[in-house]
């Protein structure tokens, strides 16, 4: 799948990033824990430089468990403070401001000796889109303050977010990269809905999805969907099988599959398969 997506706004967000990083003490970056290095843009190395950086691996209530542990010692071990987190959970997640004021601890101690003790520690949240930055906003400020929905393209606009906790928050919208050299990242950004789907073949998409999940989790078609005997059929007649065993029959006996390719996304993404994780660490080794 030849996939590429770069409105006009994702430049001027990046302009505006560029514009802003001076004025920032540490970079938050937000990674879907379903395929971790496949959801960090490539861009955000050159906009943040130096300064400090703490990686969030969102959406753990939907990933694999086993992985998310293995993503975090992963970038841990490569020197990349890391935390797992869950942006739509109940738990607080004060722990993350703890964590910045860790890596921050030398600048803040030198602050203090100059006699400066009240500085907001001013944070700037960067992601792909639909990797759950508003969410962790408003989890972290206690309020609505970002707009949320699960699609990609919800944040237009920059908005400084003022904590009482002395910290100062600044959000901006998700932007992908202007080409995917690997068409693996591209395909599995669009499983998880980071690219809009008005512009993807979604049944084609579904297919690639499918054969993930047969050489993968084969137990999960199964147990949702009732399918069996899969292991040698063409992508598309699997997504016709998935169709014919939700129902999806048209008249004259033909199986919608554009309808079973956009309710297999919808659950895989809703999390109606279980918790699932596209990528492995083991996968880049080389």
């Amino acid at each position: 799948m030849n996939i590429q997506w770069f409105p006009g706004h994702m430049t001027k967000t990046q302009r505006m990033m560029e514009e802003n990083i001076k004025l920032i003490d540490i970079v938050i970056e937000i990674v879907d824990a379903r395929l971790p290095l496949s959801s960090r843009n490539p861009k955000i190395d050159e906009i943040a430089g130096s300064k400090p950086r703490l990686l969030l691996l969102n959406k753990a209530d939907i990933a694999d468990p086993d992985m998310s542990a293995q993503w975090e010692k992963y970038f841990i071990e490569k020197g990349i403070p890391t935390l797992t987190v869950c942006s739509t959970g109940n738990k607080k997640l004060n722990f993350i401001f703890n964590k910045c004021r860790e890596i921050l601890a030398d600048k803040i101690q030198k602050q203090r000796e100059k006699g400066i003790t009240n500085r907001a520690v001013k944070v700037m949240i960067v992601g792909v889109p639909n990797v759950g930055k508003s969410s962790l906003i408003n989890k972290l400020s206690g309020r609505k303050s970002a707009i949320t929905g699960d699609r990609p393209g919800v944040t237009k606009g920059k908005q400084w977010i003022r904590l009482d906790n002395g910290i100062e928050m600044l959000d901006t919208p998700g932007i992908l990269w202007p080409k995917f050299e690997d068409a693996e990242v591209g395909k599995k950004l669009a499983f998880t809905g980071a690219i809009k789907d008005e512009i993807m073949d979604i049944e084609e998409l579904a297919c690639h999805l499918l054969v993930f999940f047969r050489e993968n989790y084969p137990e999960r078609l199964t147990e949702r969907y009732k399918m069996t005997d899969f292991e040698d059929m063409e992508p598309y007649d699997m997504l016709t099988l998935l169709g014919k065993k939700r129902g999806f029959v048209v008249s004259g006996g033909e199986i919608d599959t554009e309808r079973a390719a956009k309710i297999f996304l919808d659950e895989f993404r809703g999390a109606k398969l279980g918790n699932i994780t596209l990528e492995k660490p083991s996968d880049f080794e080389l």
